[in-house]
């Protein structure tokens, strides 16, 4: 990441809509931001094959569900935040991963400009490629600050994207058993 590039960036974004960029309050702010953007989009430097690779045997292929896994990524279209949960599901083939690494590959992929619906396909993708599962579903639930606190403003709306690989492709069984394990309860 060109920490200086992010910074003269910031500079030119507070000039640009008329701040003094020597006010006292904004003198450290380019730099502040410059540190924040080094972890928030941290996904482009980390690999979700990293964390899949990590695997343990097991006898049986029973499906395997990880909810509610919270996540903060960025809107590509206008650098504003949007945030929810996802929700994985995946029918392993010999191998499962540790639960942690659901999460951080989900954090992987969340950690960089995006779409949601780009993110959706990327979890099932990494999961598809890494581990060879006999199929993956995930669906993720957020809320785009580009929809309600500007444009539309609509607080409280919330997008749905649901992404299918392997057998859970066209079979609504499987869906539906996958819907009914991450229904609130």
């Amino acid at each position: 990441m060109d920490k200086e590039k992010i910074m003269e960036g910031v500079r030119l974004i507070l000039d640009g809509i008329g701040e003094d960029i020597n006010r006292e309050g904004l003198l450290e702010t380019p730099d502040r931001i410059a540190r924040m953007y080094e972890e928030l989009a941290a996904g482009y430097t980390d690999d979700a094959a990293k964390h899949l690779a990590k695997r343990f045997h097991v006898d049986n292929n029973d499906m395997v569900v990880e909810k509610d896994i919270h996540f903060y990524s960025f809107c590509e279209h206008h650098m504003l935040p949007f945030y929810g949960t996802a929700a994985i599901a995946y029918i392993p083939d010999g191998e499962v991963v540790g639960l942690s690494k659901m999460a951080r590959t989900v954090e992987v992929y969340a950690k960089r400009f995006q779409l949601q619906e780009r993110l959706s396909a990327q979890i099932a993708d990494a999961f598809m490629q890494e581990l060879n599962p006999k199929g993956v579903m995930v669906l993720i639930e957020a809320e785009h600050m580009c929809m309600t606190m500007r444009g539309i403003k609509k607080p409280g709306t919330k997008t749905v994207t649901a992404v299918t690989r392997g057998v859970f492709d066209n079979n609504e069984e499987l869906q539906n058993r996958f819907f009914r394990m991450i229904e609130r309860r």
